[in-house]
């Protein structure tokens, strides 16, 4: 038995979970404005992963209650690049399903947002999270945070206003640990109109290093009346999750690397919810079918050899996952042609993994972040 599972019979056991009053833990339907949500356990953009057909794999897994895209460019999506409208595709099973822009620019942001409500997009989420230097320094992402605030407050306003659907912001603290603005912009955005805002528990600063402040979610939590806050960052596990509820008082919690590493997260979840127990992850075997399963999607779109390409990256993460023995890992990565791929994988499936055993509980697996100055990313 896993770490994970292990912690989770001792600390949380079963028995003691029977009436779920007793631990502290949103109850009730989730909304976004006038849209209800299924879950209150959702998956978080994440640059070059939370894609169509890995969206497909965690709905058909159970338990997303919202799916977002990776980061859009609003002035891309209106330019019509090929590159960002492949980033906004979606299928009928991919409900309720938002999009997320970035940009400086509040008319720009406006008309973005209002070409996707056309589009049946059923919630826009405004990017003032990311980062990176490349975001940063065109005045989007976490910059919002440490512009003039009227300037901030006046975009967010002016996409709320100019679409029907809900628009929710995901922010991060602040820019640095001098410059925590997240509880007062999350009280603003209220004001003017945001059906939700996500918290990244770091600043702008800290990348991803250190751990996240869960102390600082709650300040958010406690700033707004009664929009749903969402808790992100370092979920990587059912219990995560718990101490995230439980430590910020936050009505959803979202997961991006956590899901990358063990896609069943959102399913454990509303297991644990409504249960007081949960069923573990996918054995190595399961993993193996979804590693082919989304290959398959992504070859209903592009061909085969330019398909193969771009799930390699997505590809390193399910055979980590599945303690796939490094020179199996590598033969997949130079595979070029579907003939060397099945090869690859054929000789995968043969050899099993190391640790554990095909048919059980794998050693979990955590998604490293980027490390290093956020300027360099």
């Amino acid at each position: 038995m896993s770490d994970i599972h292990t912690k989770y019979s001792e600390d949380l056991a079963p028995s003691r979970l029977n009436d779920l009053s007793e631990v502290p833990y949103p109850t009730g339907p989730v909304h976004y404005g006038p849209l209800e949500l299924p879950t209150r356990y959702h998956l978080s953009p994440l640059a070059g992963y939370t894609n169509l057909p890995f969206r497909r794999i965690v709905r058909e897994l159970g338990g997303v209650g919202l799916g977002t895209t990776d980061l859009v460019n609003a002035r891309g999506l209106l330019e019509g690049s090929n590159k960002t409208w492949e980033l906004i595709e979606t299928c009928p099973e991919d409900r309720p399903f938002a999009v997320q822009i970035f940009g400086n620019d509040p008319a720009r942001m406006a008309e973005a947002a209002q070409l996707l409500e056309s589009r049946g997009v059923d919630s826009i989420d405004i990017n003032m999270g990311c980062p990176v230097d490349r975001i940063t320094k065109v005045g989007a992402g976490s910059k919002l945070m440490c512009d003039d605030p009227n300037s901030t407050v006046n975009l967010v306003r002016t996409v709320v206003e100019a679409v029907q659907i809900p628009v929710t912001v995901k922010m991060r603290l602040g820019w640095d640990s001098k410059q925590l603005t997240a509880p007062k912009f999350a009280r603003e955005f209220e004001q003017v109109g945001v059906a939700a805002v996500a918290i990244h528990g770091r600043t702008r600063a800290q990348g991803f290093s250190g751990e996240v402040d869960r102390t600082g979610i709650q300040k958010v939590v406690e700033a707004v009346e009664c929009i749903p806050v969402v808790g992100n960052g370092d979920i990587r596990n059912v219990e995560d999750a718990l101490a995230m509820f439980r430590e910020t008082g936050c009505d959803i919690v979202s997961m991006g690397r956590g899901a990358l590493a063990n896609p069943w997260i959102f399913r454990q979840l509303v297991e644990w919810e409504t249960t007081g127990t949960y069923s573990p992850a996918g054995t190595f075997d399961d993993r193996l079918g979804l590693l082919r399963k989304q290959l398959g999607y992504l070859m209903e779109r592009f061909e085969p050899e330019k398909a193969i390409v771009r799930f390699r990256k997505m590809a390193h993460w399910y055979l980590k996952s599945m303690r796939v023995r490094a020179p199996h890992r590598h033969q997949y990565q130079v595979a070029k042609t579907l003939k060397e791929v099945e090869a690859a994988l054929a000789a995968i499936s043969t050899a099993g993994p190391v640790g554990g055993t095909r048919n059980g509980l794998l050693p979990d697996m955590h998604v490293p972040v980027p490390s290093g100055p956020v300027e360099r990313w």
